[in-house]
């Protein structure tokens, strides 16, 4: 089993996520340890990737600017491997079913057992096709992450039962990206979750502000943000780390009820 729960053991949990090499590897990782040093329970690092169905304009412009930037997958690995000298913030990625059938499978598995990346989130996978990764990602370790979205409605049941590490509630229809609202009926997913399986739940699409985030985490088991960090580093560039990691300790800070 990966360290991925471990995120959710202290309360409730605050994932950001970050593109790798956006506007470089370098700022990323100061990014990234700002992220840890604030709180920040378990971290999405992002693979970028050429066609990110899932994103909206905010992290394809990452994905965009991130592969111009000469960024490969191999680069990614030897990036974290780096990183795991000092960070123990547990990982995961998230990228797309693509990168990862192109690299290989076992070899992609294998290098995220030997970075210490526990766990793989693909928004392009179906759970009924899963099985094509999730076998040589258990050989390795790997939590392949599941994602129950508002239009799962009575696959809920069949996806909770079989999740790994934690399961990814998607907020809302569309791609990702900062939302004034989310309506979604969360509680009710999360029940049926609840009513399925022990492995804690956490929503991401469209948080960005910290009374978004106290009251994804009430109904849940913590908060995801993106966009919104994505967005600092367009504003800041490689200054950003700063300003990211004082958004990461507010954004915790909400989680936690403080």
């Amino acid at each position: 089993m990966s360290d991925i729960r471990k995120a959710f053991e202290n309360g409730k949990a605050f994932i950001p996520f970050i593109t790798c090499g956006d506007p470089d590897l370098e700022t990323t990782a100061a990014a990234i340890r700002a992220m840890a040093e604030n709180g920040a329970d378990l971290i999405e690092l992002g693979i970028p990737f050429s066609d990110p169905t899932a994103e909206g304009p905010v992290i394809q412009g990452a994905n965009i600017r991130a592969l111009a930037g000469g960024i490969t997958t191999d680069r990614i690995f030897d990036f974290v491997a780096e990183l795991r000298r000092d960070v123990k913030t547990p990982f995961v990625f998230m990228t797309y079913a693509n990168v990862v059938y192109s690299y290989d499978a076992e070899r992609f598995m294998a290098r995220c057992c030997e970075t210490g990346v526990g766990g793989i989130i693909l928004p392009d996978l179906p759970y009924e096709e899963k099985g094509e990764f999730s076998a040589v990602a258990k050989q390795y370790g790997i939590d392949l992450i599941s994602l129950i979205a508002p239009t799962s409605a009575n696959r809920i049941k069949m996806i909770a039962k079989d999740a790994e590490g934690f399961i990814y509630i998607v907020s809302s229809l569309g791609v990702t990206g900062v939302r004034s609202e989310i309506n979604t009926d969360i509680g009710e997913i999360v029940k049926i979750i609840r009513e399925n399986t022990d492995i804690p739940c956490a929503v991401g699409f469209g948080i960005s502000k910290p009374e978004q985030a106290k009251k994804m985490a009430e109904l849940s088991d913590g908060a995801i943000v993106g966009s919104a960090i994505i967005r600092l580093l367009e504003k800041y560039g490689k200054d950003a780390p700063q300003y990211i990691g004082e958004y990461v300790k507010t954004m915790k800070d909400a989680v936690m009820g403080r």
